[in-house]
């Protein structure tokens, strides 16, 4: 079974490179842009829906040979082939949301790409990028990148994502084939209920406090933002000060980010299994407390746990949002009914046990997943997964892969990086 894993590398490219950078992502945005136009169009008219060999002819090749297009033929074909393909991913999932084929979250359909965005990107495959001995990464018809290799790659990449953030940073994405690094068996495993006041509290009664991030940054950014909001629209000292602000922010997401990592990193090495309630942050996020809400990152958190898992050899699930673990008593089972938030600690009116509120809730969810997994029907796929009952391979995640142990065939890199 194959592991996709994504690593991140920050890059340096000189003004020429960046310049070739930025005609690059432009014209990868305005391939997206007519060709989604085209097929909102064709919709719009009762028309078929208008295949991507179609596109590729009208939008790329004959395109490259008007006077209003001429300047998509300055960057490599591979990029601008690579967006009509991820132009056709977006369609597909939107019409597979639609059909139900899709599961998770409903996909909105497809929008327009503005050069005003706050975070621009190019992906390429091995055909448009190489990495060279001297440790830079060869791009077509942009030149060899330096870059900041914080660790080695353990295979080679399969594909590439140059992307510019808000705060004007360059980042290199590589996706890579790995085989799992299985850990050795645990004799533990965990469930986790999640929370503001404590970030996480394990069944095992151990408490992860909340590093609250954006909320230690808050005065430094309103201070900025105070800077931003002064300057006139248009000029050149509000791009300075709006750099700013993207840039402090950008300090927070990493901090967290990494903070996620360790975290992550830790309950996978120590547990079996993990169990994880999933809860509703996109309606919580809608709350009185949607600052907090989002300054934990609740699901960045558990996308980890999840990928880890199965990077891992770990068994993961998740118990739905209805069960009511923090109603059930944990030790005789009696439900005891709802409880205000402010109610931190209470006693079961059946077995008179006093009870942590979400040490509780933790245990509860522990035993449900215990039970979900030895029923066979885990919430998630990863219990399967690890478990070796299928094949499939493992699609890469958004957001980098965590650090590999030390001395694990993890880190055994490419040469010469």
């Amino acid at each position: 079974m194959d592991v996709q894993l994504r690593y991140n590398y920050r890059a340096y490219p000189d003004a020429t490179q960046r310049r070739a950078l930025a005609s690059a992502f432009g014209c990868a945005r305005v391939v997206w842009n007519d060709c989604l136009r085209d097929r909102k169009e064709a919709h719009a008219a009762g028309l078929p829906y208008v295949k991507s060999a179609e596109l590729s002819r009208l939008r790329i090749t004959q395109a490259k040979r008007t006077a209003e297009r001429a300047w998509l033929a300055d960057v490599s074909a591979v990029v601008l082939q690579q967006s009509l393909r991820d132009l056709d991913a977006a369609c597909k999932n939107f019409f597979d949301s639609l059909k139900g084929k899709r599961q998770g979250r409903k996909v909105g359909p497809s929008r327009y790409k503005s050069k005003k965005g706050t975070r621009q990107s190019i992906r390429l495959n091995t055909n448009a990028f190489s990495l060279q001995e001297n440790g830079t990464v060869y791009v077509a018809k942009v030149g060899n990148l330096n870059v900041t290799w914080s660790r080695r790659l353990p295979a080679a990449p399969t594909s590439l994502t140059i992307t510019k953030d808000s705060s004007g940073r360059y980042f290199l994405s590589f996706v890579v084939d790995t085989e799992p690094d299985i850990l050795p068996q645990a004799e533990t495993d965990t469930g986790i209920d999640l929370g503001l006041s404590a970030f996480a509290v394990l069944s095992d009664g151990r408490k992860i406090d909340s590093p609250r991030f954006l909320r230690r940054a808050e005065k430094k950014l309103k201070r900025l933002q105070r800077a931003l909001s002064r300057k006139a629209r248009g000029s050149k000292n509000r791009a300075k000060a709006r750099i700013k602000v993207a840039r402090q922010h950008a300090k927070v997401a990493d901090r967290r980010r990494d903070w996620h990592h360790k975290a992550s990193t830790q309950i996978i090495r120590d547990n079996q299994a993990v169990y994880v309630e999933d809860l509703a942050v996109s309606g919580l996020g809608r709350t009185r407390l949607a600052k907090s809400v989002h300054d934990a990152g609740w699901s960045a958190f558990v996308g980890m746990l999840q990928y880890k898992a199965v990077k891992h050899g770990r068994t993961f699930a998740t118990v739905d949002r209805a069960f009511p673990s923090s109603q059930v008593c944990s030790a005789c089972g009696f439900r005891d009914g709802p409880k205000p938030l402010h109610i931190r600690k209470w006693t079961c009116g059946e077995c008179g046990t006093m009870h942590d509120r979400d040490h509780n809730a933790a245990r509860n969810v522990l035993f449900e997943g215990r039970r979900i997994v030895a029923a066979g029907r885990a919430e998630t796929l990863n219990a399967l997964w690890s478990a070796g009952e299928t094949r499939t391979k493992v699609p890469a995640q958004r957001v980098e892969a965590g650090s590999p142990r030390k001395g694990q065939t993890t880190q055994a890199g490419i040469p010469g990086l």
